[in-house]
């Protein structure tokens, strides 16, 4: 399958169920709805959203109405990226190319549009989903899925063990390490992935394999960022390379050296492809995806 072909069809419908689920910005909320707007809207690559859609494909499933779920997928990712940009966290001016939100808007409006996101990605994920055979008891399991994974034993839980571990250098093992990343980034694609699962009615074993994809894939993500950070250039990031060693931050190569890093990271995508092998040809986008992170340049 033409995977380039299939993100830019998926990314085009994340794109524009965002645009149309987002608030409008008119009336006396017109700055802070603008101020979400920005950075939801700047682009990106929606993998956790096309995770999403592509693991309710797998099972076979419909997808679209799941594009709600896909959406507040993104809205939770950019308001952690808007919230990691601050001074106060990772202090960089640019993200997906362009100005960061804080850099734009000031650093009260863009606390206001990550907290905005997040509470809106859970008013999405709390409606009726049209077209769709989800059950209540379901979908209340999908909400507490994805709270568990973006709150204090997930993401932000692994924000606070990753800035809990600058400076320590080779104090901080690959066990550690990998609780950063498993928490960090791991929590929220793994949820993304086992959202389409719950979304898509997957059997048990359905959903125990799509999650061993989830936590590999989220795994080699981590790492490709880490090799990216160091091997990469702001005009292919669209954010600052260096900025990890910079800040003593806790990374595959910093711990490990370039070459076992990519090797961590194909052995990753490895064991998350080798978890779909009880799932036929409708999980192959599920696949190229996870070929795709390991060779991805920003």
């Amino acid at each position: 399958m033409d995977i380039k072909q299939y993100l830019n069809n998926r990314r085009q419908e994340v794109e524009q169920a965002l645009d149309e689920l987002l608030p409008a910005t008119k009336g006396p909320l017109a700055g802070h709805v603008e101020a979400m707007r920005y950075s939801l809207l700047a682009g990106g690559k929606r993998i956790r959203p096309i995770l999403c859609l592509a693991a309710a494909e797998a099972l076979p499933a419909d997808s679209r109405p799941l594009l709600p779920v896909a959406a507040a997928l993104e809205c939770i990712h950019t308001y952690s990226l808007i919230h990691d940009d601050l001074p106060a966290m990772d202090d960089d001016d640019l993200r997906r190319g362009m100005p960061t939100c804080h850099k734009k808007f000031g650093e009260a409006a863009a606390i206001l549009a990550g907290d905005g996101l997040l509470s809106f990605a859970f008013e999405l994920l709390s409606r009726p989903l049209a077209g769709g055979n989800i059950s209540a008891q379901e979908q209340l399991r999908l909400v507490h899925n994805l709270a568990t994974a973006v709150g204090p034993a997930g993401m932000v839980g692994g924000q606070v063990l990753d800035i809990q571990a600058e400076g320590r250098g080779e104090q901080n093992g690959l066990n550690q390490l990998r609780l950063i990343h498993r928490c960090k980034t791991g929590a929220l694609i793994t949820a993304a992935v086992q959202s389409g699962a719950i979304g898509g009615g997957a059997d048990g074993r359905q959903y125990e394999a799509l999650t061993r994809y989830g936590e590999q894939i989220g795994l080699a993500f981590q790492i490709i960022d880490d090799l990216l950070n160091v091997t990469g250039d702001a005009a292919t990031l669209g954010k600052a390379a260096g900025s990890d060693t910079a800040r003593g931050k806790a990374t595959y190569p910093a711990l490990l050296g370039l070459d076992e890093t990519r090797r961590q990271a194909d052995e990753a995508v490895s064991a998350a492809i080798a978890a779909l092998e009880i799932f036929d040809q409708h999980a192959e986008p599920l696949r190229e995806l996870a070929r795709y992170i390991a060779t991805r340049k920003n």
